[in-house]
């Protein structure tokens, strides 16, 4: 295969990987909490080793080496839920799972049977002190405050975990919204914590759908130039036997 077929190669499998990100950020646009992913492409610059040229000949591929996520806040969507909070600006909650403590911004929370905050998928939510946060059964005036402590008719229970990372795109997303890094957490001085709202995502459907287009419509491109270059060799190669009298 020619150079230009592998340059042209190379186009595709970045445009490929760009797809399958946009394809996820569409599949979670009604996430709570979820952040978009993008990716970061350079022209990678190689040596030609072909005899064929004299003079050597930097030849330019393109390659995806890394992506990364959009951590701008989602929009707030209004519940009137006492248990539903989101996070306006930095940080990530606290939970214990059973691989260990993970990190989210999805606040939908609910109480389990034992009356223990709890998240989604069931695991407990935690405060400063690193302790799940229970309500007794006759605790029904719940609130939230901004700065995430959490008091009942009967007085304060205590201060949601609230933290933040130095390299937020080190952490490692896992299923169900969660986050894990093994950097240490670094408590937010300030957190503001809405009450009756969740943090909707930060995908613009409108704008990733336009993403999704251009890049098909670059792939289907690209595609073509490949068709016209195999051909272009397969007629090079009829031609040489014609001559050659093969």
């Amino acid at each position: 295969m020619e150079t230009t077929s592998y340059i042209a190669l190379s186009r595709q499998t970045a445009l490929r990987t760009e797809m399958t990100a946009i394809a996820n950020n569409m599949a979670n646009m009604n996430s709570t909490a979820f952040k978009g992913e993008r990716l970061l492409f350079v022209d990678q610059l190689i040596k030609s080793k072909s005899d064929n040229f004299i003079a050597d000949q930097n030849l330019s591929y393109v390659r995806d080496i890394a992506s990364y996520r959009d951590t701008t806040d989602g929009p707030l969507k209004q519940t009137n839920n006492p248990l539903d909070i989101a996070l306006v600006g930095d940080g990530y909650f606290t939970v214990d799972t059973a691989g260990g403590e993970r990190y989210t911004r999805n606040g939908s929370l609910s109480l389990d049977s034992g009356g223990q905050l709890v998240t989604q998928h069931g695991d407990p939510i935690l405060t400063e002190g690193g302790a799940p946060v229970f309500f007794a059964p006759e605790d029904t005036a719940i609130t939230i405050t901004k700065d995430g402590t959490i008091a009942t008719e009967n007085g304060i229970i205590g201060k949601l975990s609230v933290v933040t990372f130095t390299n937020e795109q080190a952490m490692l997303r896992e299923a169900g919204g969660y986050f894990s890094t093994d950097q240490q957490p670094i408590p937010v001085d300030r957190p503001s914590i809405e009450q009756g709202m969740l943090e909707s995502s930060n995908i613009k459907p409108i704008l990733e759908m336009t993403r999704m287009i251009k890049v098909s419509r670059q792939y289907a491109s690209t595609q073509k130039m490949i068709d016209r270059e195999d051909e272009r060799i397969r007629r090079m190669i009829q031609e040489y036997v014609k001559i050659s009298g093969g």
